[in-house]
């Protein structure tokens, strides 16, 4: 058994990599962030941007999307993960451009239209905050199985939520390609996106 367990290994490892070679006909993957490709979820979302205009995914049809959800008063993931995207479009260069980051709140009560104005941009001027009802709130997170949870506060409105800290991507096409979990860094989410973009 133990000189079987090699060729095993060996041929699961084949197998993969085959694998990802379909999903990028001419061309195999080499992402070194989580590769999602072909995941039947995270299809779409149909929210409010900043400026009270609906959105959906559709709508940035021609750019690499990147989907994080969080919410504005989140004190540590939240802020970091869109500095760390920040960067990311500086180190892109022109090729910024051709990519759209959506911050989707999970906190909808005290996200406000406007205090989203205010939050997504500030990071990158082409940063986009989303936001719906509490009811459109969670079926998007279900539609992206992204939990979250209030954590109750010592006062009444100062909860904290809890959630998942990573971030989804989209092709061109607006099909879901990859999760990035948290604290990856910027130069990994740049030779992917980069990928993404040739």
């Amino acid at each position: 058994m133990k000189r079987l367990l090699p060729a095993l290994v060996a041929a699961i490892a084949f197998t993969c990599s085959l694998a990802a070679c379909d999903k990028l006909p001419g061309k195999q993957a080499s992402f070194q962030n989580t590769d999602v490709t072909g995941l039947d979820y995270a299809k779409d979302f149909s929210l409010t941007d900043h400026t009270g205009k609906p959105r959906t995914l559709a709508d940035y049809k021609g750019k690499v999307v990147v989907v994080f959800f969080g919410y504005t008063q989140c004190p540590d993931v939240c802020p970091t993960t869109m500095a760390e995207m920040a960067t990311v479009m500086q180190k892109l260069g022109p090729q910024a451009d051709q990519v759209q980051v959506a911050f989707i709140t999970l906190d909808p009560e005290r996200d406000t239209q406007e205090l989203l104005a205010s939050y997504a941009p500030a990071f990158d001027k082409r940063f986009v905050g989303l936001r719906g009802s509490p009811e459109q709130t969670a079926r998007v997170a279900k539609e992206f199985k992204v939990f979250y949870s209030k954590v109750p506060g010592t006062e009444p409105g100062s909860y904290t939520i809890d959630h998942t800290a990573g971030s989804y991507v989209f092709d061109r096409e607006g099909r879901l390609r990859l999760f990035i979990r948290h604290g990856q860094g910027a130069d990994a989410i740049v030779h992917d996106i980069r990928q993404l973009l040739s």
